[in-house]
């Protein structure tokens, strides 16, 4: 037998309450944001040993090799169904912990909203249903008036009232959490970006690594590849299920007791029949289907035709080759296999009978079928029509329940994965990273950095011909190399290996008598100044394009005058409009002047020419060459853009930086296509086909008559 409306109200009433108590006091949402410092926040996250091949695991496709690209979505199979348990199990409690030490207090107020918010459509039903009975008591009795419509309205505005008032606080709430969320996410993954080195950003695995956690960092903003979702979201999974056993409990409290089992069951069956006929009808959803090579392969060509298409590094050669229609053209061959796939995925391409049921309007056909189970106890008993609605109302918000609280389990399921990504970017250890037990401290030398090579060998990732191979080379302290020879013959490489910003594959490579890869790159790079040949040209100040290259003097106009100065730039910057404020057009996409510091004046960039920029390059090195710690200078064609007079000048600055008052005091080492500049230098090396061929001083070699003597004679 149904059960009349007011014996509803206690029990619903009892849950609500229950629900509330796990609200916790001293949690005002005007309280000012809090953010943990992050040593105590963020500690190295304990995860498994296997959760980055977890993650890879995840994106093979079928038996290939070939993965997935990045932000693709995880076919749900068996497989990634256990991928996906292990990647929660290790990173959920960690990441959880890290939420919960932010805002313990705000984030139980939230969880605890959430579950009065899932009571609440119960409660909207109630007051509806209850509002229609005293309404069909009033029109029954035939004493209705307007005093009791206002008064039956005014009640349902409370209780609206009070709905959206806890809305508003509980949003307050979580936009406070969520702030700071951002916020501890976006700076741990920027402090574990940071330590990357060049050696680990090669892997193309990392990479991918790297893009499925930005995703991951951006979905706590709301936006991501497989829809909204941050760990977060999983406040609606509580909100979800609160519901959905909400409108259980209701239909149980209006069906069961009297209600015979059959009529339940067809009540059920008879409301799921639309949804049923739906997924028959070929709805299906795409992401339950195994991911073929083929898609994987024509994901990543448009993928990569994208990037050509929307970045501004390969900007010059797509024009110069004009580029535009081939990428334009392998993007829309790509873009329309993609397509096709998913429109045979989704079985928009089905058959004539799942045409024909699509046609069907299946919600209204059934929707009369519905009432049927209330229909047969209806001359049985007392029913009102209030009861009538909120069974309907109940019933039907229960499948929509159902329907968002799947969707949002699929979503999900995809969101791990990017979480497992997150994850496992944070413990990656950069490769020149050695282990701890392996750590030793630099040999300070006040005479300079000596330097040793012993059949140093080095190809770069993917490629087969080695850039180097047996290079022998040995410097002592406070001497001058110059390293000269053709084009590709591997002097930058050299030089980005000496500099450790490269790793080689084999070989030794001494300082001051310690192996570098015991050495940490951090500790290493406070000994070392260098001007690299494709420098960097930042849209920004003047004086922040050279207070870069020694970050604590930034801000001191006399240190970064004193740069200039040396390096012969100082009457060009009095020569420009707002001198060291001025804001210079680099070669990035960011126009912000504030990206270093916010001292320029507005105003349109100002262009520098390849010279120019140059004794702005040689500037910023010579921001920390001075620094007594500094024991190796190298510069790498530093000159190549100055004319002869200028190169003199940075040439003499240089001899009295390494050697002041004629004493030795670092090592100096610099890439030169000018030999007439390499005369200046101790000893040369000469290089060819990735190896040091000669090498002595300018008369030793030019006394061998061999390769150098000709390249010298040659070009004076």
């Amino acid at each position: 037998m149904l059960h009349p409306l007011p014996s509803l109200l206690p029990g619903i009433t009892h849950a609500a309450i229950t629900l509330g108590t796990f609200l916790l006091p001293g949690c005002s949402h005007d309280a000012p944001l809090k953010q943990p410092p992050l040593r105590e926040r963020l500690k190295e996250t304990a995860v498994s040993p296997d959760l980055y091949a977890d993650w890879l695991t995840s994106r093979k496709t079928g038996t290939g090799t070939e993965c997935l690209s990045p932000g693709a979505q995880r076919p749900l199979t068996p497989k990634n169904i256990a991928l996906a348990y292990n990647l929660v199990r290790s990173c959920m409690p960690e990441i959880f912990s890290c939420l919960w030490a932010m805002h313990p207090y705000r984030i139980s107020l939230m969880v605890s909203m959430d579950l009065v918010r899932g009571v609440l459509p119960a409660f909207r039903c109630y007051s509806q249903a209850l509002m229609v009975d005293e309404l069909q008591k009033v029109i029954m009795s035939g004493d209705f008036t307007i005093a009791h419509l206002m008064r039956q309205s005014a009640l349902e505005l409370v209780r609206m009232a009070g709905e959206a008032t806890l809305d508003y606080v509980a949003s307050c709430n979580e936009n406070i959490v969520q702030t700071s969320a951002r916020f501890l996410v976006g700076r741990k993954q920027m402090e574990h970006r940071l330590r990357l080195d060049v050696p680990t950003l090669s892997d193309p695995h990392v990479r991918d690594l790297l893009q499925e956690s930005d995703i991951f960092v951006r979905s706590f903003n709301g936006f991501s590849a497989f829809g909204l979702f941050s760990p977060f979201d999983f406040m609606r999974l509580i909100s979800l299920l609160s519901e959905l056993f909400t409108h259980i409990w209701v239909l149980s409290s209006l069906t069961f007791g009297g209600t015979p089992l059959h009529v339940i069951i067809l009540s059920v069956t008879l409301s799921a029949l639309p949804a049923m006929f739906s997924w028959v009808a070929g709805e299906r959803n795409s992401w339950i289907y195994p991911i073929s090579q083929v898609e994987a392969r024509t994901s990543a060509k448009q993928e990569a035709m994208r990037r050509l298409a929307h970045s501004d590094v390969y900007r010059p050669e797509i024009m110069l080759f004009d580029l535009g229609p081939w990428i334009l053209q392998t993007w829309s061959r790509a873009r329309k296999v993609l397509l096709g796939l998913e429109l045979r995925q989704s079985g928009y391409d089905a058959g004539l009978t799942s045409r024909l049921l699509s046609r069907v309007y299946l919600s209204e056909t059934f929707s009369a079928f519905q009432n049927i189970p209330l229909l047969l106890v209806l001359h049985s008993t007392s029913t009102t029509v209030g009861t009538f609605t909120l069974y309907r109302t109940t019933l039907q918000g229960l499948f929509l329940t159902a329907e968002a609280l799947v969707h949002t389990l699929k979503t999900t399921f995809q969101g791990v994965f990017l979480m497992g990504a997150f994850c496992a970017a944070t413990t990656l250890r950069p490769r020149l990273q050695p282990e701890t037990s392996r750590i030793v401290p630099y040999q300070h030398s006040a005479m300079g950095m000596g330097i040793d090579v012993r059949n140093l060998c080095f190809t770069y990732p993917g490629g087969t011909t080695p850039a180097l191979k047996n290079v022998n080379l040995s410097i002592r302290p406070g001497e001058t190399l110059a390293i000269v020879g053709y084009n590709g013959s591997g002097k930058s490489t050299l030089a980005n290996i000496l500099l450790r910003i490269l790793d080689f594959d084999s070989g030794d490579l001494l300082l001051n008598g310690i192996d570098v890869r015991r050495l940490q790159p951090r500790d290493f790079h406070t000994h070392v100044s260098a001007v690299f040949q494709g420098f960097s040209r930042f849209n920004t100040t003047v004086k922040a394009n050279v207070g870069v290259g020694y970050v604590p003097d930034m801000s001191s106009s006399e240190a970064v005058d004193a740069a200039l100065e040396l390096a012969g730039a100082g009457n060009l910057v009095r020569s420009l409009p707002d001198g060291v404020r001025t804001r210079l057009e680099g070669d990035g996409s960011d126009r912000s002047y504030e990206a270093f510091c916010g001292d320029g004046s507005p105003g349109k960039l100002h262009g520098l020419s390849g010279g120019e920029w140059q004794r702005i390059a040689i500037s910023r090195a010579f921001m920390r060459a001075r620094r007594p710690e500094v024991e190796l200078l190298l510069f790498d064609e530093p000159t190549s853009s100055l004319d002869a007079h200028a190169q003199k000048h940075v040439f003499d600055t240089i001899e009295q930086i390494a050697r002041p008052n004629g004493d030795r005091t670092k090592t100096v080492i610099f890439i030169t296509h000018r030999l007439a500049t390499a005369r200046r230098a101790d000893k040369i090396a000469m290089m060819e086909h990735g190896t040091i061929v000669e090498f002595g001083t300018h008369e030793e070699l030019l006394g061998r008559k061999e390769g150098y003597a000709a390249l010298y004679h040659a070009s004076v």
